[in-house]
């Protein structure tokens, strides 16, 4: 393993070496991470390598940036996943030993379901082994009091802008993204079928998270003729297409703490129906009125039928304000944000110490 330090950026400020846990960019890559690698490659005072267990074990690096480090543990085999849990054990133990910060991005609350004892054993060890967390919002909360930043999440303007987009259909409600329980898709299936008025549809798009989640869709949605699926994976055209044909884009999660699809669909100029949480009340205060609509507890007819009026009878004009999620300040402040994690480390420069 070497331990020269990078040679210094222009202005001299030493560089600093950072490992992103994402692997090669794909085309099913999360746009979020390919924007913010993206970002991250445009900072002189950084050099990115993206993700490969050899790398992580054996490579040269400064700082181990994770976001869902559950994904290091999935595999598509019980032998395969029991190497990756070795793997990441060995990793975390060189950055244990070599005293190099783990910065991690904290995405979601909670943990997905379904995880091993072993799995929860490896990402306990994770999460005390963090030196640095990123909060994607001020409102985020913590159990211990590891230093924390908050850098917004970024805006999808520039992505989703090179795709075109579809004219708003009248009386279009619409459900993007990943269908999986916890987003509530059925409520929203149930709401829409109670509403009695004339000219309105409701799309559902996006791929579920099993068979049996789809069907149950279809049989609530029934026989009525107003309710179509796309139960395809979105390709980045589709995604947009389905986005910007709505009239309303609803969200009907049974809690919500990060949302993409939020972001995704005030990127592409359409008001959303939210729950009401305290992320989405700052998010609606940030890029101003007539965007996000509220519902409070489990979405219901009404909360749809009023967010939907409510966007016919005053569309927003102009759009959203996305000023403080621009990609080059995120990669500004992640960059700090990794200098920082060196210095609790007690790492003072980008080389190995």
């Amino acid at each position: 393993m070497s331990t020269e330090p990078l040679p210094p950026a222009a202005d001299g400020t030493p560089r600093v070496s950072v490992m992103e846990s994402t692997p090669a960019i794909r085309p099913t890559t999360n746009p979020y991470i390919v924007q913010l690698v993206e970002a991250l490659r445009t900072r002189p005072g950084l050099e990115v390598h993206l993700f490969s267990f050899r790398r992580a074990i054996l490579g040269r690096y400064d700082v181990f940036h994770v976001h869902w480090p559950e994904a290091l543990l999935t595999a598509t085999s019980g032998p395969r996943r029991w190497r990756r849990r070795v793997l990441t054990l060995a990793m975390l133990l060189r950055l244990r030993i070599t005293r190099t910060p783990l910065v991690r991005t904290w995405h979601n609350l909670e943990r997905p379901q379904g995880l091993g004892r072993v799995d929860g054993f490896l990402l306990d060890l994770a999460d005390r082994w963090t030196t640095l967390r990123i909060a994607l919002n001020p409102v985020s909360t913590f159990t211990d009091d590891k230093p924390s930043v908050v850098i917004p999440h970024g805006h999808y303007r520039d992505w989703y802008g090179r795709q075109r987009a579809e004219a708003r259909v009248p009386g279009r409600v619409a459900y993007v993204g990943l269908i999986r329980r916890y987003k509530g898709v059925e409520n929203l299936v149930t709401a829409f079928r109670a509403l009695d008025r004339p000219g309105l549809t409701l799309r559902v798009s996006g791929r579920p998270s099993t068979d049996d989640l789809a069907r149950s869709l279809e049989d609530l949605a029934g026989d009525d003729p107003r309710i179509g699926f796309d139960f395809s994976f979105l390709d980045d055209a589709a995604f947009v297409r389905e986005l910007t044909s709505a009239t309303l884009v609803v969200l009907p999660y049974h809690h919500m703490h990060n949302s993409g699809v939020a972001l995704a669909a005030l990127s592409v100029d359409r008001p959303a129906l939210v729950p009401d949480t305290a992320f989405n009340r700052l998010l609606a205060e940030e890029v101003g009125p007539g965007w996000l609509y509220f519902f409070t507890g489990e979405l219901t007819t009404a909360a749809l039928e009023e967010a939907l009026a409510a966007v016919e009878a005053s569309p927003p004009s102009g759009r959203p304000n996305l000023d403080r999620r621009d990609w080059p300040a995120a990669g500004a402040d992640h960059e700090a944000a990794f200098r920082r994690a060196l210095a609790l480390a007690g790492r003072v420069r980008g080389g190995t110490r």
